[in-house]
């Protein structure tokens, strides 16, 4: 089996529209959720978010572009350019044959199904333009990332509600260790902050109005985001003959089903994908420095998380630093794991752990160092990123210091 390195990351969220800026925010525990401003807002209960300001596509892309980019597909195009540039391949010959891509994404063109419901349902049209489908689908985004760089390996999107990017990351990992490719570039991406995405999410009950404070027992809910993680998973020995700049090891990767619940998180089904994840890396429970929490802020999903990794590392638990930055640039369903595993980056490369900020008041069923409110120095050789989706599927990745 081919060891796996990852050499590009990019990102764009509500934290910054590049990795520099969104890992300052995290050290300075900086929140980039606030009002949320759309067409429709103030029929909403809900009008707090993790959005990407400002935000001018013809910034980055033509018409032509724009036309067939839907919101979510112009975010991991950006991400991915950066992460790209980072990693300095050229997809030319032989390694274009060799190279694919496996993305994340609950809704996939969410943005572009609100603007035609409205066209037809609301303004009483009768057509659409004819480009809807192809903008809309969920492997948009996917294909259009092969296209700009010529990836003509194995390529395809991957939906499983919130664990959509670990999935994904998973995925690339196993097929660059297995030989199936040489290079994967792997993420997600999500731009459900629209009035429709938000109203759906609203029917839930599970949103906060005011902020999101994962493991603090003064919690009341999730907040969303949108965003895109792009990463460059290569070949540990392709990586090393090239000199690449190694910024970490993937390790290990688990997945499971609670076959339990359809929005209720299973402990049992959370601690089988933490233990297999460390089982799949061969690394012991106090070998993990630092937990990338899945950390919703809701009340269901803290407390079984909790007691998740404290099955899973027993006596360990205690020195674990595990945080949730879902509280800086909220839950970005599909995309959340791709930004978050870039604080798991972070504290293997740079020593520093985000916080979880938001945090007034202690939870007896969230006993564990969430880290919180200032981010912290420590030296950790390995971390896990957790992700755990309605409809019980749960996806873990295993990371180690380059």
């Amino acid at each position: 089996m081919r060891r796996v390195a990852i050499t590009g990351m990019g990102t764009i969220n509500a934290l910054g529209r590049d990795v520099p800026s969104t890992l300052e925010a995290m050290r300075e525990g900086r929140c980039g959720i606030g009002p949320l401003e759309f067409r429709d807002v103030e029929r909403l209960a809900i009008r707090i978010g993790g959005q990407v300001r400002d935000w001018e596509p013809e910034t980055y892309f033509n018409r032509q572009q724009i036309v067939l980019y839907d919101k979510f597909t112009q975010f991991t195009l950006l991400a991915a350019r950066e992460a790209v540039a980072q990693s300095g391949l050229i997809f030319e010959g032989e390694l274009g044959t060799q190279s694919g891509v496996v993305l994340g994404t609950a809704a996939g063109g969410m943005n572009t199904w609100d603007e035609n419901y409205r066209t037809v349902y609301e303004e009483g049209k009768n057509r659409v333009h004819p480009f809807v489908v192809p903008k809309l689908m969920n492997n948009a985004a996917c294909s259009h990332l092969s296209m700009e760089y010529g990836l003509l390996g194995p390529s395809f999107t991957v939906a499983t509600a919130c664990a959509s990017s670990n999935h994904a990351m998973g995925l690339a990992f196993n097929m660059v260790r297995s030989g199936a490719a040489t290079v994967m570039l792997t993420g997600g991406s999500e731009a459900m902050l629209c009035f429709g995405g938000v109203k759906a999410w609203e029917g839930l009950r599970v949103m906060s109005k005011d902020a999101c404070r994962p493991f603090s027992a003064t919690r009341n809910g999730m907040v969303q985001g949108e965003g895109a993680g792009i990463f460059v998973f290569e070949d540990w020995e392709h990586a090393v003959a090239r000199g690449a700049d190694i910024l970490a090891e993937v390790v290990g990767f688990a997945m499971s089903a609670d076959a339990h619940d359809i929005v209720m998180p299973s402990a049992i089904g959370a601690q089988r994908t933490i233990a297999g994840a460390m089982l799949d890396a061969h690394i012991r429970p106090d070998e993990i420095g630092y937990i990338n929490a899945h950390g919703t802020g809701t009340a269901a999903n803290d407390k079984t998380e909790c007691a998740a990794v404290a099955h899973a590392f027993g006596h360990h638990a205690d020195r674990l630093m595990i945080s949730s930055t879902k509280s800086m640039h909220g839950h970005l369903i599909g995309g959340t794991g791709a930004v978050e595993l870039l604080a798991c980056i972070m504290a293997l490369r740079d020593g520093v752990i985000a916080p979880t900020i938001g945090y007034e008041e202690p939870d007896p069923e969230c006993a564990l160092d969430v880290v919180p409110n200032e981010a912290r120095e420590a030296k950790v050789e390995a971390v896990l990123s957790n992700a755990f989706a309605f409809g019980g599927l749960n996806a873990v990745i295993a990371l180690r210091k380059a």
